[in-house]
């Protein structure tokens, strides 16, 4: 049955170097490829570097035809020549919304078990050609219940590894409104596989009345640190009414324990924050980083109705020095249409002067489009080279 899944796979990735000859457009090194028609959409792009310099990519399925109700598939794929061909590796089943990450040289996975799941962690000593099982809460079941989350990084930061998550609880069962921020961490030293080496924050629900009552829920949060050594957990937000994009700031107690947050001054002004970013501070330059879908004023004006987080078309480069200001950069990917073309959750890493980057993409694939913007058909790698020196577009 391996044998098999791995056969159809390969075909898949074959299938894609076809679709990507015939059209010449798809962007980046595609790492793999499925039919829109299978009605199974790939999801959750997850990126790491082994102490060895390879890569190892990952990322599940959702949609109508896949499991990520029940128990999520997650696929694994490795590059040994910096991202220009991938090869896979595995299928785990019980993984969804998961991220991979290296501690003291062991790879991980942590997530949910699938949409709205128990949250498990895994651990590959081979470079992801093989997991452990979680079974108990001993070997890799960390919480049970229900909760969200997005394939953030998983931060060290004062000798403990910071992993933003969201409850899935409720008040009230419905997107957005559903889900509590929190944060989890473990000491550096601990036995990240055993459930009582991690201690969870009280999480902070949701408020109708936030950003002056135009608040839909937030979501898929960051563990930043800012340059006076506060702790964030900083939310994609989704807003009902106003076009104007936003993150929230949620401040994050020295002992991890309990969050806080300012209605009046914690949502600031982010384009893209209504979908999901990753922020990560640059040492050399000593700036915050992040890859965002903005929406350009020709594209509003062409979908004056349309809601903010449904722009996925144009991935920009943005830099703040601070947390709250930030500065567009670069376009780095873009589409003009915004229907049917996204470069999506994209998780990226520093590299010398490069960034690396993976991408969910929904794109023409030479014979038909992806379902839609939202729903992607690829999983794309990207390099920005000398990220640091780009300036006004260039």
């Amino acid at each position: 049955m391996k044998t098999m899944k791995r056969n159809v796979t390969l075909l898949a990735c074959l299938l894609a170097g076809w679709f990507t000859g015939l059209a010449q457009t798809v962007p980046g090194d595609i790492v793999c490829y499925e039919p829109s028609s299978s009605q199974k959409y790939i999801g959750s792009p997850s990126l790491v570097t082994l102490p060895n310099g390879d890569y190892v990519a990952s990322h599940d399925f959702f949609g109508p035809k896949s499991s990520e109700w029940q128990q999520a598939v997650t696929r694994v794929y490795s590059s040994k020549n910096k991202g220009k061909t991938w090869r896979y590796l595995t299928e785990i089943n019980g993984a969804f919304w998961s991220s991979l990450f290296v501690h003291r040289g062991e790879l991980y996975l942590l997530g949910p078990d699938r949409h709205h799941g128990t949250v498990l962690i895994r651990k590959s000593t081979d470079g992801g050609n093989t997991w452990t099982k979680p079974t108990n809460k001993e070997n890799g079941v960390l919480l049970t219940g229900e909760f969200h989350c997005a394939p953030m990084p998983v931060i060290e930061y004062n000798r403990r590894l910071w992993r933003p998550m969201e409850t899935a609880h409720g008040p009230v069962l419905q997107w957005g409104k559903r889900y509590g921020a929190m944060v989890m961490s473990a000491a550096v030293d601990a036995d990240l596989m055993d459930s009582k080496s991690w201690q969870t924050s009280t999480p902070i629900l949701y408020d109708s009345t936030f950003n002056n009552g135009d608040f839909g829920g937030w979501l898929e949060g960051n563990f930043v640190v800012d340059k006076n050594q506060r702790m964030w957990d900083m939310l994609r937000v989704a807003n009902k009414k106003s076009p104007d994009e936003k993150a929230a700031m949620v401040s994050i107690a020295p002992d991890g324990k309990t969050l806080s947050f300012d209605p009046a001054s914690g949502f600031i002004p982010f384009d893209g924050g209504s979908k999901k970013f990753v922020i990560k501070y640059d040492t050399l330059s000593k700036k915050y980083w992040t890859l965002a879908n903005v929406i350009p004023d020709k594209y509003r004006r062409q979908f004056p109705d349309r809601n903010a987080s449904s722009f996925r078309n144009i991935l920009m480069l943005k830099s703040s020095d601070d947390l709250k200001k930030w500065d567009e950069v670069k376009v780095i990917l873009e589409h003009d249409d915004v229907l049917n073309h996204g470069f999506q959750y994209v998780d990226w890493s520093f590299e010398g002067s490069d960034m690396i980057v993976l991408s969910r993409t929904a794109y023409f694939d030479g014979s038909s489009n992806a379902k839609n913007n939202h729903d992607a058909n690829y999983l794309t790698f990207h390099r920005i080279e000398n990220f640091r020196k780009l300036k006004n577009g260039k």
